[in-house]
């Protein structure tokens, strides 16, 4: 009988002992669980912890952050190569003047016996990141998926070769690629606006971050669909944002990281894709932006509203960004059934006003994509459809490329007179830019792969293109 009891009793204890042990190990990786940061790109983030954390970060100028165990500092990599000079300029989205027209003599090329020569070729994360070039060096907002981090990466020109690269996690899903925006360079700064609104500056010449905001956290502002793609402007050394949160734009001393002015935001207008344009009207400097609820100027002085308008507006996304035209004229276009417009500047009452002299179905001309460009009197821009299509400043379209030459929703830019426009498959044509007619000159594949559409950068006769994972630089000079 003992030994039945026995036999009946160790089974329990068994148990008893397994839970206890079972317990303890539990509790002991809890605890463990509390202490050990999490490091980007280890865990397998769903939809859920997406929303929940996103890898959110504000590090001051001293590099320190304030998220706790979550967030990393920008860690930066520099190999130490030297940098061979390279003439050419293009510091910024749409070039050294905001009107994607280049100001160098350097002859082009219209045509080429197969393709352009390959000066260097790189592999990028998924997406539409433009080039910016500054002294010699070429720099690109990418995203490495690995890591899960917005990466700046800073190429020599000349080569390729990379220099440095400053990084930072943030969780970024496919969403027709991730990365989006140029980076703005001038003189030490570069500035950059990441997919989910990191701003971020950096040391030009060595990567150094700055300073970095969250405009998400610090303005509330919501990320719009597909992710940002407003391109950081630098005017006189300060960096000017469109948070479209709890303040319009903002104005930041590069050098320190300081907000030297905030502009209000009363009507809630919530961000865009479109970029911050700098402009000046009757002797006045200000900054145009369309935000969701219409157009505004900005004082360039203290960010007062100096005008605004509810006259345009784009239902779905409002991409393309303001195009300058004169000292008095701005022309906005965009996609979704938008069209375009013609607004007016005007003087009332010691008032600026803003009105529309005209609008277009988008059949004559509208912009899914890209920005168009203001040129010797004339608007040149793919149209929905993927027709190049040039417009006179009355409203009237002089030309099409007809259903031979369609580019989708592919970017351009001019240069020495002529018109570069990429399809979506990577293919270059170049024609005329002449309000007489399309007049195609040559045509060559630069890409082989699809989504060609990050904006094209041209420098010392330098063409920089990509595709959804690739980026070149071909020789586009006349020789």
């Amino acid at each position: 009988m003992r030994s039945v009891a026995v036999a009946k009793v160790i089974p329990g204890i068994a148990v008893a002992l397994c839970a206890f042990l079972l317990m303890f190990w539990f509790s002991s990786n809890q605890k463990a669980a509390r202490v050990v940061k999490r490091v980007p790109g280890q865990d397998q983030a769903d939809a859920a912890s997406e929303q929940r954390d996103s890898g959110r970060q504000v590090l001051g100028a001293s590099g320190a952050t304030s998220l706790g165990s979550t967030a990393q500092p920008a860690q930066t990599v520099a190999t130490g190569a030297v940098v061979q000079a390279v003439p050419g300029e293009w510091p910024r989205f749409r070039g050294a003047n905001f009107d994607n027209v280049s100001t160098e003599t350097i002859p082009l090329a219209s045509k080429w016996a197969s393709a352009p020569s390959l000066f260097w070729g790189i592999d990028v994360g998924e997406g539409h990141a433009g080039a910016a070039v500054s002294n010699s060096r070429v720099y690109i907002l990418d995203y490495d998926r690995q890591a899960q981090a917005d990466v700046l990466r800073c190429l020599a020109l000349f080569d390729g070769k990379e220099l440095w690269r400053n990084s930072y996690p943030v969780i970024v899903k496919r969403n027709h690629g991730m990365s989006r925006t140029v980076p703005a360079v001038s003189g030490k700064y570069v500035v950059t606006l990441g997919p989910k609104c990191h701003v971020l500056c950096a040391n030009a010449q060595t990567g150094q971050m700055l300073w970095m905001l969250d405009l998400v956290k610090d303005y509330g502002t919501e990320v719009p669909p597909w992710y940002a793609g407003q391109c950081p402007l630098i005017d006189k050394d300060k960096a000017i944002i469109a948070p479209a949160g709890s303040s319009l734009l903002i104005a930041v001393d590069c050098a320190t990281g300081k907000v030297l002015w905030r502009t209000p935001n009363p009507d809630n207008w919530s961000m865009t894709h479109s970029s911050v344009v700098p402009m000046t009207f009757n002797g006045q400097r200000m900054y145009v932006y369309c935000g969701s609820g219409g157009v505004a100027g900005v004082s360039a002085k203290d960010g007062s509203i100096l005008w605004q308008t509810s006259d345009w507006t784009v239902k779905i996304a409002n991409v393309p960004s303001p195009v300058v035209i004169g000292g008095d004229r701005i022309f906005l276009c965009g996609g979704y059934n938008a069209g375009s417009m013609m607004l007016r500047l005007g003087m009332q009452a010691g008032k600026i006003t803003a009105q529309p002299v005209f609008r277009l179905a988008p059949n004559v001309f509208g912009s899914d994509q890209q920005t168009p460009i203001y040129y010797k009197g004339f608007i040149y821009g793919v149209i929905p459809g993927g027709q190049l299509a040039c417009l006179d400043l009355n409203g009237r379209q002089k030309w099409t490329s007809g259903s031979t030459y369609k580019f989708g929703i592919g970017p351009y830019v001019i240069a020495d007179a002529k018109i570069y426009v990429m399809d979506d498959s990577g293919v270059l044509t170049v024609a005329d830019a002449s309000p007489a007619g399309f007049h195609p000159l040559g045509q060559a594949r630069l890409l082989n792969g699809h989504d060609s559409w990050g904006p094209i950068a041209i420098a010392g006769g330098r063409l920089i293109a990509r595709d959804l994972t690739k980026m070149v630089c071909v020789d586009v000079a006349k020789h």
